[in-house]
């Protein structure tokens, strides 16, 4: 690992390591294939399927059919449906929490004021299967979608070279009852689901991970529909001092650096502790801190995507932490049980955008509607303020519409 200091040129662009993310080649060429898309539909997701994933498949061999999703159950062993089932629980519980009414404030003279709260009509989920199957990511999309009410769940995700899904994605899409999965990967899965084909009706939103392209691909064809956040490689900074378990943590920025392009941090108030990480892992940044505040304000700019805190005080120094996708306290929270059990979705802001970003969450399925009823007595109690202000803008007809109410 690179030992790094508070100031100078490698501690800044960690911290704008947003900047070095969008290369215009990427936006060029995603720019390229939406507008083939667009343009061409699903003739143009067959094109793309045979360039980059080497398979040829007829338009509607995209849709996973039935008797694809029963045979998956053929091919995953057999305790998975127990472990998942398990799994499944605990990330329903966590979001069931976070289920909200419609409100509604009553006022005099028959004022009533609401704020109806609905989820989304459809939802896209990408889920990444390239170098590695995201099994997990379905259930820690999927089912905070379902959990919010969403009606049509969809799923894409690139085939393996013969054509097919993998079967524990299926077995998992099957459990949660999503029925709509189509074998597409790429920027030109996300066209589809934003810009709608013959074969593959658009969405209202795109979730989920993905490689440069994929979000790249989001970012552009915001506005045609919602998107998720903009993730980048994942990341994590973990804050250690002299007594923290050396194993605990070399194991922890190990494992993150298994994830293609995976950043891996630690941050530590004992330089014994940075020499012991150095010599034992082969890849990330070492930051050295005279003491614990020094460590709070680096991870904070910083803003990572996983922040673990394995030090005997790990509660008091979360209070200070002001930006982090989702904070692991204790040597017995690894960020891997936040990746597969745990129940909040692993679905996080990277690349420092945790300074106004958030994990994925229910709300992110659902949106409001203000509902205003005013009676004529509660009407006229604002007619003479609501005027001055319309005056002021210059739109003279908006008091008018209101004052043909008292001719």
């Amino acid at each position: 690992m690179k030992l790094i200091k508070q100031t100078g040129q490698n501690i800044e662009k960690l911290y704008n390591r947003h900047l070095c993310f969008r290369k215009k080649y990427v936006e060029e060429k995603v720019r390229a294939i939406i507008d083939d898309v667009r343009l061409n539909g699903d003739e143009a997701l067959l094109k793309y399927m045979r360039r980059f994933d080497g398979v040829k498949l007829t338009a509607r061999q995209l849709s996973v059919g039935e008797a694809e999703i029963s045979s998956a159950f053929q091919n995953i062993t057999p305790d998975f449906v127990a472990d998942l089932k398990t799994i499944i629980n605990n990330v329903s519980v966590y979001y069931r929490k976070q289920l909200k009414k419609s409100s509604k404030v009553k006022g005099h003279d028959g004022i009533l004021l609401k704020e109806e709260i609905k989820p989304l009509e459809s939802v896209g989920i990408y889920i990444p299967a390239g170098t590695a199957p995201l099994i997990s990511s379905v259930y820690m999309t999927a089912v905070p979608a379902i959990i919010a009410g969403v009606k049509r769940v969809v799923i894409v995700t690139p085939p393996n070279k013969e054509g097919e899904v993998n079967p524990y994605i299926l077995a998992v899409a099957n459990l949660l009852k999503v029925k709509e999965i189509y074998k597409l990967g790429g920027a030109q899965a996300i066209a589809a689901l934003g810009l709608g084909t013959k074969t593959i009706p658009k969405v209202d939103k795109i979730v989920g991970p993905g490689n440069m392209y994929v979000t790249e691909a989001k970012r552009q064809l915001f506005g045609y529909v919602d998107i998720g956040m903009l993730a980048g490689p994942t990341e994590l900074v973990v804050i250690a001092t002299r007594y923290s378990n050396v194993d605990y943590v070399v194991a922890d920025l190990e494992a993150q650096m298994e994830h293609m392009g995976g950043l891996s941090i630690l941050i530590s108030t004992s330089k014994q502790m940075i020499e012991q990480v150095r010599a034992r892992v082969a890849t990330g940044y070492c930051i050295y801190c005279k003491n614990m505040d020094e460590a709070v304000e680096v991870a904070n700019k910083i803003a990572p995507e996983h922040l673990q805190i394995v030090t005997s005080n790990a509660m008091s120094i979360a209070k200070k932490i002001k930006h982090a996708g989702a904070i692991f306290l204790g040597p017995y929270s690894p960020t891997a049980l936040g990746d597969y059990a745990a129940g909040p979705s692993h679905v996080l802001p990277t690349m420092g955008t945790a300074r106004f970003f958030s994990g994925l969450c229910l709300h992110d399925f659902m949106k409001t509607s203000h509902v205003i009823s005013y009676s004529k007595k509660a009407l006229e109690k604002v007619r003479e303020p609501l005027g001055k202000v319309a005056h002021l803008e210059g739109l003279t007809k908006h008091v008018d519409s209101v004052n043909v109410r008292f001719q």
